[in-house]
């Protein structure tokens, strides 16, 4: 290496201009840049290791900088001093940055979201969780190596989240945290889940549960006021069939034509992606809705479409708000509809558990713990739909005969 270093100035390495062909600005301890005819100027460090002249490729101009080129070549030469190969060590280190990058929390989470949990849920679900971890766990911890990351540095964040009031939030994002480290164990790149750890230290949320009317004696107005909505069709539609098959809300809005047989009178569909499939047979009530609906929104692929686009499903806020329109807030939700049908069709209406249970879509078992969701009982289920699409007649008919 030559003796004399530091030969350039921040002025040369700037001024320097293309020329037909590479040449070189020598910095002195093997240090140069090379400038490319294309425009492009390299810094590379020229040494021997073990009696071989070998090239260390250092960065690019202007993003290295003169200065951090010193620096690189400085660091170079106490390897060598070393007995290190600076080549073979920058390999190395960046072969464990690599290892690092794959071993943090965010690159974990960020494939367990890719590789597992978007195919056990539904879409929207699935986006959820992909923003809460974004926002509530990532901007605090995301980097961090995950078997470097503890009990009180996720108790930190969490609390972040509590201080904004949304206790169950805090909980959501706790669970997913736990569902990640659990990953991270089965692929190798943890030992423990930190989560357990943290048993009691967050509030408790409060359980609301969503306002239903149960009350048989309570229901005929909200028939009524539903039967008299001035709202958009799509939305009286909806109304109008949400208490007939009481499905989810989700469900509900998101409900697509192709899974309609009205000749058959059925309703197939995927409640989720990690659900059994559920077929709702439909009352003559609610064929009924669905083929006047069909004239209005049958070129579209959802029943109910949204207002602004045909492309995307009805807001996930339209029937509360037309509830809370006709003066039912804080009395009825959409959810209500399916706790309004689960209480009367019990208790009134003496159907078995498991029939009501079956047109939830709930998870029944038995008294050894297995699932028995495959079994379907349609024909029964048929029946209880159509005595209560019957039963809503009835009571709204009374009503109407009370006010004449």
């Amino acid at each position: 290496m030559s003796r004399q270093t530091n030969k350039l100035t921040a002025t040369n390495v700037k001024a320097a201009k293309p020329k037909e062909k590479p040449y070189k600005l020598s910095d002195g301890g093997g240090l140069y840049l090379e400038i490319s005819p294309n425009g492009s100027r390299y810094w590379r460090l020229k040494y021997r290791f073990n009696g071989r002249e070998k090239r260390l490729a250092i960065g690019v101009y202007p993003e290295t900088t003169l200065s951090a080129a010193r620096q690189s070549r400085d660091e170079a030469k106490r390897q060598l001093a070393e007995g290190v190969d600076p080549s073979q060590a920058k390999r190395l280190n960046r072969l464990h940055n690599e290892e690092i990058g794959a071993n943090t929390f965010l690159y974990v989470a960020t494939e367990w979201l890719e590789r597992v949990h978007q195919h056990e849920v539904v879409t929207s679900h699935y986006q959820r969780n992909k923003r809460r971890l974004e926002r509530d766990a990532y901007p605090n911890f995301g980097k961090r190596p995950i078997t470097e990351i503890k009990a009180p540095e996720l108790l930190a964040a969490l609390r972040k989240i509590e201080d904004r009031g949304h206790i169950e939030t805090a909980h959501r994002v706790k669970t997913l945290c736990g569902q990640v480290f659990r990953y991270a164990i089965s692929t190798g790149r943890a030992d423990r889940d930190p989560i357990p750890d943290l048993k009691g230290a967050l509030r408790s949320p409060k359980k609301n549960h969503y306002a239903a009317i149960t009350n048989p004696e309570e229901l005929p107005p909200l028939l009524r006021a539903i039967d008299g909505y001035s709202g958009m069709p799509v939305t009286t539609a909806a109304l109008k069939l949400a208490p007939l098959v009481f499905v989810r809300p989700g469900e509900l809005r998101q409900a697509r034509w192709k899974d309609f047989d009205l000749d058959k009178a059925e309703w197939s569909f995927q409640p989720s992606k990690n659900a059994d499939p559920l077929i709702v047979p439909l009352p003559t009530q609610a064929t009924e809705i669905l083929r006047e609906l069909y004239g209005l929104t049958g070129r579209s692929e959802f029943v109910f479409p949204g207002a602004r686009s045909s492309k995307r499903p009805m807001s996930n806020a339209t029937i509360k708000a037309a509830l809370d329109r006709m003066g039912f807030k804080g009395e009825m939700t959409a959810h209500g509809f399916r706790a309004t049908a689960r209480t009367i069709l019990a208790e009134r209406l003496n159907y078995p558990a498991d029939y009501i249970e079956q047109q939830l879509s709930h998870a029944v078992k038995d008294s050894n713990g297995r699932a028995y969701n495959r079994t379907q009982y349609l024909d029964q289920r048929r029946e209880m739909l159509q005595r209560w699409a019957d039963y809503l007649d009835d009571m709204r008919n009374d009503v109407n005969s009370e006010t004449d």
